[in-house]
């Protein structure tokens, strides 16, 4: 049985292909790389620094997996690629997989932001842009900004950072139209997301998502994970305070104790980062917990 930690299992009737810094992928066995099905399972590994980490968080992949399947139905009005989340996923990886269309992937990390934080607010103080996109002066970190906006990225190899485009790099990648309809579903999602967080006391601030082509229909679908902590900058409503970095329902406490004198260690350096603290681990996790029932109103089992 596979506690979703360290390798990627060995699961029955299917064959690993990938693993990237918290999912696994498979395939069905005896098919090609071309399959029409992915089974997709999240880990319990969490990264920081573009570093995975050698400790994990227990059911943090149950977590993520769970969270996105109920924002899945949320937004049932955009395709996106889940064919089953039950029958025929292996009993080891029950409840932290999905069995998915094997989508094209478009090289863009499609990203709305409806608040002023993070490497936006860094360009903005340098040049009151973001991602080329003008917003206007007085902006502080953590303020609102009166209309989402469309910030893609252009996807990094692992261990790299992504790099922020301007939505005219986007055309260049995937053309006008296909550009066009990024940027229409992502400010979509987050504009649905962002009321139904805002109804459970969670503010969103910025959310990326990503999408490809369905090979059979021609349609641009919703993959990958949809509105989690990983993917996701949430902060508690009540808490809000404009000027200052707000507490975020993620992976916080681990980047904290990374850069604090307690863990030896320089991020700057290519040194690996140390084991986590069993307190860091087990406050992590349980920020992960609140995350998904505040926002589900459902107890995490």
């Amino acid at each position: 049985m596979s506690d979703g930690t360290g390798r990627a299992p060995q699961l029955p009737g299917w064959r690993h292909v990938y693993s990237g810094k918290v999912r696994d992928l498979y395939v069905p066995e005896g098919a090609g790389d071309d399959a029409g099905r992915v089974l997709v399972v999240a880990s319990d590994r969490i990264s920081a620094y573009d570093h995975v980490l050698a400790s994990t968080i227990p059911d943090k992949g149950r977590i993520l997996t769970q969270l996105s399947l109920w924002w899945f139905d949320q937004l049932a009005e955009i395709p996106n690629h889940v064919i089953s989340a039950q029958e025929g996923i292996p009993e080891a990886v029950a409840g932290r997989a999905m069995i998915c269309k094997k989508l094209e992937m478009y090289p863009v990390e499609c990203i709305a932001r409806g608040y002023l934080t993070g490497s936006g607010l860094a360009e903005y103080q340098a040049s009151r842009t973001v991602c080329g996109l003008p917003l206007p002066a007085g902006l502080v970190d953590g303020s609102r900004i009166e209309a989402a906006v469309f910030t893609p990225s252009a996807k990094a190899e692992q261990g790299e950072h992504d790099e922020n485009i301007t939505f005219e790099a986007v055309v260049d990648t995937v053309g006008a139209g296909t550009a066009d309809e990024l940027r229409s579903l992502t400010l979509q999602i987050y504009t649905r997301a962002e009321a139904v967080a805002r109804e459970r006391g969670i503010i969103l601030a910025d959310t990326k998502v990503e999408f490809g082509k369905d090979p059979l229909t021609g349609a641009v679908t919703l993959g990958d994970e949809v509105l989690t902590p990983d993917s996701s900058r949430f902060w508690d409503a009540a808490l809000y305070s404009p000027g200052q970095a707000q507490p975020s329902f993620d992976k916080q406490y681990v980047r904290d104790w990374l850069t604090s004198p307690a863990s030896g260690w320089d991020r700057h350096s290519d040194t690996p980062p140390p084991a986590l603290p069993d307190d860091v681990v087990e406050r992590t996790r349980a920020r992960y917990v609140e995350a998904y029932e505040r926002l589900t109103g459902e107890g995490f089992v």
